[in-house]
């Protein structure tokens, strides 16, 4: 298992298969994963001790190294499609996300007006209000929903926090007109069970989730890099667009990606 681990606050521009030419923002300490989950293909690979004291980038920081990458790429003719916050874990877990938040906005608006702001997350922290509040604020927020039931999330994410499917789709719904629903699908087996959220009566009650939140957009992918959990499987694209089309018959837009 290989684990991809960012070493800076500011990444790329990179290809990304869904957003396209994305400009990362690492959030989280380098070189070291900070998650409240633990997903069996975490491109991160599993958590390590962290060092003493957590070392996270300000805010200041990151507003400096935007702000300089931004004018090198606006001097380029080469600004990205979108500004990403992921990195090397749950970005809303940084303390200083709102305000961090603010900073990018304003950056983008002076530097790339027609660049979109994105953040990739977990959806367990939306339930507070500053970081809802600076979600809503984003061009694009995907939020993960990789299960249906409490069985399947604690399989495949392995939430090392209090959390349940209720809490995270009542959080959600709360979110706003603007929701986003990513989901990992995949198969295999993990410490020798077997696992697939792809199985009709799994496939049922995510559906069931999907309708009760009825999001603009839900985003079906697999498997792209190597996962900590070695004996995972992609799925192909005809099984997505299968589940994909149930989606769209719900009235929803359902975009798959192999």
């Amino acid at each position: 298992m290989s684990t991809k681990l960012f070493n800076s606050i500011i990444v790329g521009p990179i290809r990304s298969r869904r957003l396209g030419t994305s400009l990362g923002i690492n959030l989280l300490p380098q070189n070291s994963k900070w998650c409240n989950y633990e997903c069996v293909y975490c491109e991160c690979g599993w958590r390590t001790p962290l060092p003493a004291p957590l070392a996270l980038p300000s805010c200041q920081e990151v507003q400096e190294q935007l702000e300089q990458k931004l004018q090198a790429l606006q001097a380029a003719h080469t600004l990205p499609d979108v500004i990403t916050f992921s990195g090397n874990g749950e970005p809303t877990m940084h303390p200083q996300f709102a305000e961090i938040m603010g900073q990018v906005l304003r950056l983008r608006n002076q530097y790339a007006p027609n660049t979109r702001v994105c953040v990739l997350t977990n959806a367990t922290l939306i339930g507070k209000p500053e970081v809802r509040e600076a979600l809503q604020k984003t061009d694009i927020t995907m939020l993960k929903l990789d299960a249906g039931n409490e069985a399947m999330l604690q399989t495949i994410n392995q939430p090392q926090m209090p959390t349940s499917i209720e809490k995270l789709l009542s959080d959600m719904q709360h979110f706003g007109s603007r929701l986003v629903i990513q989901t990992m699908f995949l198969r295999g087996t993990i410490d020798g069970k077997p696992v697939d959220n792809t199985q009709s009566d799994e496939v049922e009650t995510w559906l069931h989730c999907i309708e009760r939140l009825h999001p603009i957009e839900v985003v079906l992918y697999t498997l792209d890099r190597e996962t900590p959990a070695e004996h995972l499987e992609k799925i192909n694209l005809a099984t997505l667009e299968s589940i994909a089309q149930r989606v769209r018959a719900l009235g929803i837009i359902a975009k798959t990606y192999e």
